[in-house]
Parts: structure tokens; sequence; C-alpha cells
């Protein structure tokens, strides 16, 4: 490891033995070699001590630059599962000290995001698969039902529950700040829509037209009508976006979406593999893995299997995946079916 060989040449360079430097911290000599010799790392807790002892920034313990470090970071989120209280702590540690140099706060404050979003869904895969065996031993006990549905993101009926309401007041202040933020106007129409604040929704989406002129703005003039039950409005925008089409690969995926909604599988299955034609490398696995949904619903097991071994394939030729959790999750799903 980079920090073990850093410590080794700074300690080499000054002369100073593992024990003496052990000392210093408070470990033992063992501690300092297994360092040195890339088969542990230092507490992050300990890197500004280490530091502060040689006389060097936490940045050259690394030997490379905070943005290689954040990118490694990056990549251990996406490929693994629950990290323990330690590890959580270490990497809490690390961004933390990231984030106190101006030019790396708002990346180091990103990857926090992206550490407790990955942590919350490893919980609730965790509280899935004990509540399924809490509504099996109790026979079917209320609560125990509830938290199941809930742990598995379940439509609530409560509407002060159900609602966006912190959200859409968060992003219609970020938002008129900033008017030309097409991606944050985007995620606040999709909530207005979702929430039925229908006569906000087109307000917003005539600030998204004076910004942008794809797809996407028929795309929410198609969820708007189709909201307030206008069916020969949508059907009308539906049409547009269709003549969209063979302009990006993402109005294809969103057709898909759409025909998936109106229960129209086989043209949904036909625009998800059109959108996924259309992609350039490297393809994502959205669409393989919505033709794998599809597939099960309509009982179609062999489809499904196939749809996902679509989505190990892209995961490998496309972004070199063949382990980790992304990966097992895929293996699971086809494990499921056989």
């Amino acid at each position: 490891m980079e920090m073990g060989k850093e410590i080794r040449r700074l300690r080499n360079e000054r002369g100073i033995t593992q024990e003496a430097l052990a000392a210093a911290l408070n470990v033992t000599a063992q501690t300092v070699s297994k360092w040195e010799c890339g088969t542990s790392m230092p507490d992050v807790q300990l890197l500004p001590e280490i530091a502060v002892y040689f006389g060097v920034t936490i940045d050259q313990l690394f030997a490379m630059a905070p943005e290689q470090q954040m990118e490694r970071i990056e990549n251990r989120i996406y490929d693994h599962g629950l990290f323990d209280e330690a590890e959580e702590r270490q990497l809490e540690q690390l961004l933390s000290a990231f984030s106190e140099k101006p030019e790396h706060t708002g990346q180091a404050r990103l990857l926090l995001t992206k550490l407790y979003n990955h942590q919350a869904e490893q919980y609730r895969l965790l509280a899935v698969k004990y509540g399924k065996e809490a509504v099996e031993k109790t026979d079917g006990d209320r609560d125990a039902v509830s938290e199941l549905a809930n742990a598995w993101g379940s439509y609530i009926p409560d509407w002060n529950i159900r609602n966006h309401h912190a959200l859409i007041e968060w992003f219609s202040d970020f938002c008129r700040r900033n008017p030309s933020n097409r991606s944050a106007i985007m995620w606040l129409l999709d909530n207005l829509i979702d929430d039925r604040r229908l006569a906000e929704a087109g307000v917003w989406l005539e600030k998204l037209a004076l910004i942008d002129s794809t797809f996407r703005v028929p795309m929410y003039r198609y969820m708007i009508a189709r909201a307030e039950g206008n069916q020969e409005e949508a059907e009308a925008r539906l049409r547009d976006l269709e003549a969209m089409a063979g302009q990006e690969w993402c109005c294809a995926a969103t057709l898909g979406d759409i025909y998936t909604q109106r229960q129209e599988y086989d043209l949904a299955i036909a625009w998800y593999r059109k959108g996924q034609e259309m992609q350039p490398s490297p393809k994502f696995t959205d669409s393989a893995m919505s033709v794998a949904h599809i597939c099960e619903i309509r009982g179609d097991r062999a489809g499904a299997i196939a749809a996902y071994q679509e989505q190990l394939r892209l995961q490998r030729e496309e972004w070199g995946i063949v382990s980790g959790e992304e990966h097992d999750a895929v293996v699971r799903a086809i494990q499921r079916l056989k």
C-alpha cells in the first residue's frame, strides 16, 4: 500500500527505527511493520499524529493526490456491502479531513452523502431479510407486516408521510437561486408531479423549457397531462416523444418506462432494447434490468434469467465488474429463478 511505503521511506530518510516510531505513536513495532509491509493500514485517527511526527501533510502520507484518494474511496463504496462501524468511522474521518480544504469540500461532502446512502441501503436490505422472517415467525403480526413493507419502500397511504414537502421546499429554493440547473429542476418536477401539485409543476416546466430543448420537456408535458387525466393531450405528447426517440438514447429508455407504466410490455421491451442499442459505451445495465423485471411480472422465468445474464455481460464487458455486491445481487436473482 502506498501509505505504508511512504511511512517506511520517511522513517528511513530520518534514520528512525520502527521501535522509536511505535513508541511515539503508542503502538507496537509489529504494528508499524505491518503498515510498511502493506498488510494493514493506520487508523484514520492516527494520521494527523503521524503527519505531525514526520512534518508532512496527510496528503503526502498517501503519496497520491486527494482526487485520487477520493476516487478510490468512491470505488470502494460502490464495490462493498455493509461497512462495519470501524470501517464507516474511518471513511467518515478521512472524508472530513478532505472537506477542510475548500477546493475539496464539495467532492468530500458528496462522497459522505454516497457513503450514508450506501449504508442506508445495506441496512434496508437487512431490514427486509429479518422482516420476512418476523412476518413468518409471528404468523403475520400487523406490526411485523408494516415494518417489512416499510423496509421494502412500500406505498404509504398516509399523505402526511408520503408527500415530498420538505424535498420540494428545499429544491424550490435552490432552483430559484440556480435557475439554470436542469438536473435540480427535473428532480423538483418529478416530486411535484408525484404529489399532484400540478399547477406548480406547470410553472416549473415552463422554466425548464427556457433552458432545455431536448425530449425532457415533452416528457414532462406528457407526465402532467397524464396526471391531470387529460388523455388526449397525453397521447399527443407521447407521439412527440416517439418522434424524438432517435435523437438520444435516454428518450428511448424513457419510452420504455412509460410503456411499462401503461402495462404495454411488448412495446416497453422494444424501447428498452432500442435505448441500450443506441447507448454509447460504457453502456448502463438499467434496460436489461427493466426487461428482467417485466419478464418476472409476466411469469417468464427463462426470459428474466436471460435478461439478468445480459446484465452480467454488460457489467463484465462494459464496466469490468466481475465481483462485489453489484455483481452478486444479479447472481442471486438468477439463482432465485432457477
